[in-house]
């Protein structure tokens, strides 16, 4: 006796299931690749904080103290003490990456409906995985060579990382080229570039991307809904990047997960609305509770609100605005889209560092000023008690 499943198979169109089996084998590709890049690219962040001590000894690094000097000039506008140098440092770090994001998603979105899918996966990861790569490896040895007389094995840390990486990234593009199936069919891609290049601008102003104005031939209706997404995503994502920095990563990590693989893969189409509208408000009591958490048991649950809001919200937006557009015009709507989370994550931890920075600095003001109050008042005390004692 066949199975249920077996039964709907043998009654599915030889032409559906086969479109629905490279779908499959699509996703597992992309999900390897997405596994693979993470892990090089987080081995090197793990380094960062010994990468800014080794160029900040080399005092012939004009880029990095360059940098450092920018930094120095942001915490004499903002009153920041020098102790702050390293948390400006890797805040500036991490926005830089988030704006060169902003930068590029709307560009290889609109191309990749000229190229296809594989063809900008492949390009990206190339880009990506081994300049990152060649960088860490040849800039500082080159720099060596013309600085010094070499750098000894036991100072090359960054080496095996970033080894890992470039394998890490070798294997991304193998799969890419040998197992990912092109899913843009070339009678359905946009015509030719100048179609839209001649319009860059578009793809990196702030404003058109809050408006998709590079996305054409749709309802004013669609084109209303995706902005009001836009502006959702990034309200969320500019919050989101900011309370994110330091918090539990595994404790939320593990929270997401259960909820993306049990929850959010059965949401039905048509309530990702209903679904992210609770993620957001949710986000609410979540950052309550973790401000006045007293214990670890509330900072817990403050912690498990917000994963969940962060496990459903951006799965949901992504899939409404998946849904808009012609198939030539996917990639440019969800470049775009996810060009606007980027800016969110550019200026939100820069916002969050200042207004943290500004909290502490006044909180240390604050302790001050009570403690000259409290001085000034145990000497008028002395003082009149003195007086008394005198008289």
């Amino acid at each position: 006796m066949l199975e249920s499943g077996d039964m709907q198979d043998s009654k599915m169109p030889a032409s559906k299931k086969e479109t629905q089996d490279k779908l499959s084998s699509s996703v597992y590709i992309i999900f390897l690749v997405v596994i693979g890049d993470l892990l090089g690219f987080t081995v090197i962040q793990t380094l960062m904080p010994y990468i800014f001590e080794y160029y900040d000894a080399n005092e012939k690094d004009y880029l990095y103290h360059w940098m450092k000097g920018k930094i120095h000039h942001f915490q004499d506008l903002f009153g920041v003490p020098d102790e702050f140098n390293k948390v400006l440092f890797g805040t500036f770090i991490a926005s830089v990456f988030s704006a060169l994001q902003f930068l590029v998603s709307p560009i290889f979105g609109f191309l990749s409906d000229v190229y296809g899918r594989k063809t900008m996966l492949i390009v990206s990861m190339a880009l990506f995985g081994i300049v990152y790569t060649v960088g860490f490896n040849i800039g500082p040895v080159i720099g060596a060579v013309f600085v010094s007389q070499g750098v000894k094995c036991s100072q090359n840390f960054y080496f095996l990382p970033t080894i890992f990486a470039l394998i890490m990234t070798i294997i991304d593009i193998f799969l890419l080229v040998f197992c990912f199936k092109e899913s843009l069919p070339k009678e359905k891609r946009a015509l030719f570039v100048g179609q839209g290049l001649p319009k860059a601008f578009q793809f990196i102003n702030p404003f058109s991307l809050f408006s998709f104005n590079p996305v054409i031939n749709i309802r004013p209706s669609e084109k209303w809904t995706l902005k009001k997404l836009g502006l959702t995503y990034f309200s969320f994502l500019f919050i989101y990047s900011g309370i994110q920095q330091g918090k539990m990563y595994l404790f939320s990590a593990l929270i997401m997960i259960l909820i993306q693989c049990f929850y959010v893969r059965r949401i039905p189409p048509g309530k990702e609305i209903k679904s992210a509208t609770v993620g957001v408000f949710l986000t609410i009591p979540a950052f309550v509770l973790i401000a006045i958490s007293s214990s670890v048991e509330i900072l817990y649950i403050g912690l498990a609100l917000h994963a969940y809001s962060s496990a459903t919200v951006v799965p949901c937006l992504t899939t409404i605005a998946s849904k808009f557009g012609s198939t030539n015009q996917k990639g440019t709507v969800l470049g775009i889209f996810r060009s606007l989370g980027s800016l969110a994550r550019t200026f939100g931890p820069l916002v969050s560092i200042i207004g943290v920075l500004k909290s502490c600095i006044f909180q240390r003001r604050a302790e001050c000023y009570v403690m000259a109050c409290k001085s000034a008042t145990y000497n008028k005390c002395d003082l009149v008690h003195s007086n008394a004692v005198t008289r």
